[in-house]
Formats: structure tokens, sequence, C-alpha cells
């Protein structure tokens, strides 16, 4: 498969919680109108979205603020995708479905454009995302823990559904749709290979939910 174009200026769409990671596939909703803007803009260019996350703070007991910012601090790295599908609603509304391509350190933050914030994008360190959807893990490993993890958290899950998803799969869609918090996902992320992540989800599915949010060694650096 041809290496696809990486941009240098990516537009940044930020969701808290939320991971895209290469090769796996990420429905969106898109309602807000700078947002839609963006859409819109990248529908009828390289059609390019990166997804990133929201700096949360840490859980101090401190008092929320009473209405979060409109352009928080996010975090450095995110992950770039392809939008494969975009459909428009009658009312202005879009909904999409992104292709991880791969992830990204963000270098540089540029002025506002159309009201979305775009990014300049370095992928040196990412260069085995390309391939990632290559890698050989073992699933039976990760089956293991998720039904010990599901049985812990009272989170159904069926296992039958799965036998058929190769290991790499697997590990991803883990990481994108099980409910750890915000920064623990963004280690899942930033994890430098697929066996790393892995561990990584293998430590976090055997502490389970019942945690005092993300653990501070677990919070990388933000862009300002």
């Amino acid at each position: 498969m041809d290496k696809p174009q990486l941009p240098d200026i990516i537009p940044i769409f930020p969701l808290t919680g939320v991971l895209l990671l290469p090769g796996m596939w990420l429905p969106l909703h898109v309602f807000e109108p700078r947002y839609r803007a963006l859409v819109a803009d990248a529908r009828d260019g390289a059609r390019i979205i990166a997804m990133v996350q929201p700096v949360v703070a840490r859980q101090d007991n401190s008092p929320p603020p009473e209405a979060p910012p409109d352009n928080p601090d996010v975090y450095p790295v995110g992950c770039l995708g392809r939008m494969e599908r975009c459909d428009e609603t009658a009312d202005g509304r879009f909904v999409v479905a992104l292709k991880g391509l791969s992830r990204f350190r963000a270098r540089e933050e540029l002025p506002l454009f159309n009201g979305y914030r775009r990014v300049v994008a370095d992928y040196g360190e990412f260069a085995g995302d390309l391939h990632e959807p290559d890698a050989q893990l073992d699933s039976a490993r990760l089956k293991q823990a998720l039904q010990a993890f599901g049985e812990r958290a009272k989170l159904p899950f069926d296992l039958a559904k799965l036998e058929a998803v190769p290991g790499v799969f697997l590990l991803n869609g883990l990481c994108m749709s099980l409910p750890f918090a915000p920064a623990e996902k963004q280690a899942l992320l930033e994890a430098p290979t697929p066996l790393v992540r892995e561990r990584i989800l293998l430590g976090l599915m055997g502490m389970g939910l019942d945690r005092e949010g993300a653990r501070e060694s677990h919070v990388p650096p933000t862009l300002n």
C-alpha cells in the first residue's frame, strides 16, 4: 500500500475521553458550528481531521469552573484520521466516519481558521503507525483479561463476538471503547508500540475502574 500523504498543517477536533488509533474507525456526530465548519472544509479538501484530547485537571476536590474555556489546553499527541464517510443532515449537522492513519506530535498551534484550531504536526516518532495493523499480538491474553475486568466492573462483554478479531484490532478497539480516565486514554495513545500499549491496557484492566482519577505518572505534557 502506498504511504498516504500526511499534511504538515492539520485541523484538530478536541474531545475529552475520545481516542482514535491507527487503522481503527471512529464515528462522530458533529453539531457545534465551528466543528461543522471544520468538517465542511475537510470534506471539500484533504478529508483530514486530527483527534486530540483537552487536558483534564487532576481531581483535587476543587470545584469545577463555571464554564470550560473555548480553546482549552490540549495534549500535544493526537491521531490523524481520514474521513471515509461524511453525511450532512437536513439541519446542517454531520455524521462522520474517521479512519485512523497516524499519530502525530503538535509542534505549534496556528491562529484560528473559520473558528477552529490548527497545528503544525510532526509524525517522525510515529513512523511505525502506518504498519500497525500488521502487528501480531496474542488475543487470548486480552480476552482473558477482559473477561476478568468485565466481571469486576459489572460490564457485560460477549467474548464470542471477539473470536475473529485479530490481536492488534482487539487491543486498539478496547483502548478506544473501555471507560478509562482521559489521562489513561492518553497514556494508551502515546504508547510507543502495540506491545507497550498492551501492557498498559492489561495494567489498567487489572486495576479496574474504582480509582481516584489518573495517576500523575501517566499525565503527559500539554500543548498550550
